[in-house]
């Protein structure tokens, strides 16, 4: 953050006052930027190549796609000059593509771990005696239809706000989770249409499951 925040500071002194000191063909501001990008790309790079943990890895990424680039272009002056420059990526796409896969794969198996605890809960409520949640006067499992929906939502939300590209691959991952997800959600709920027809709040609990058919869809 601080690295980031001087860049912007010292290339919009550059711009503002130091550039028109230079004849146009100094490419003053060229000359300063890259150099305070390259020097900015070498401690990203030596920060990439170390141990990081899951958040260091989302954090990283974030930089390099997305707060970076932002960060730049806060001053409307800073933003026309480094339109001339091409200053590249932070990171060697071989190590940008590396901390990719990492991410993508802790995200998904976070997801994956939120969504069968979900369920593990979901069964456990058809097992107590109590009657189901009702949302909008309709029995349905706010824990359930809400909670595993927002698991999903927020991954992918977390995935677009590194960069488009990353979210699109995250959402392929997604969608072959959800299905197993699904079939899971299935198989429990089949096996307790079985073996429960005695509970006390059976009725209401196959009502709840099948109103959140909907939400799923």
């Amino acid at each position: 953050l601080h690295m980031g925040k001087t860049m912007r500071e010292d290339l919009t002194v550059v711009v503002k006052y130091i550039k028109q000191l230079y004849p146009p063909e100094f490419n003053v501001f060229s000359t300063y930027a890259e150099l305070y990008h390259n020097y900015f790309a070498s401690q990203v790079k030596k920060t990439a190549e170390s141990h990081l943990e899951d958040k260091d890895i989302y954090l990283v990424l974030s930089w390099v796609h997305n707060i970076y680039l932002k960060n730049m272009r806060k001053e409307q002056v800073l933003a026309e000059e480094l339109e001339k420059v091409q200053l590249g990526s932070l990171l060697p796409s071989s190590l940008s593509k590396e901390l990719e896969k990492k991410y993508l794969e802790s995200e998904e198996a976070t997801i994956k771990n939120s969504l069968s605890k979900c369920l593990e809960k979901e069964i456990q409520r058809w097992k107590e005696d109590k009657e189901p949640e009702k949302l909008n006067g309709h029995f349905q499992s706010e824990l359930l239809a809400i909670f595993a929906i927002q698991s999903i939502y927020s991954g992918q939300k977390r995935a677009e706000e590194i960069s488009e590209a990353v979210g699109k691959r995250l959402s392929h991952h997604l969608w072959q989770e959800l299905p197993t997800f699904l079939r899971s959600y299935r198989d429990a709920f089949e096996d307790f249409k079985e073996k429960s027809k005695k509970h006390t709040h059976y009725r209401p609990i196959l009502i709840s499951s099948i109103n959140n058919c909907w939400n799923f869809r």
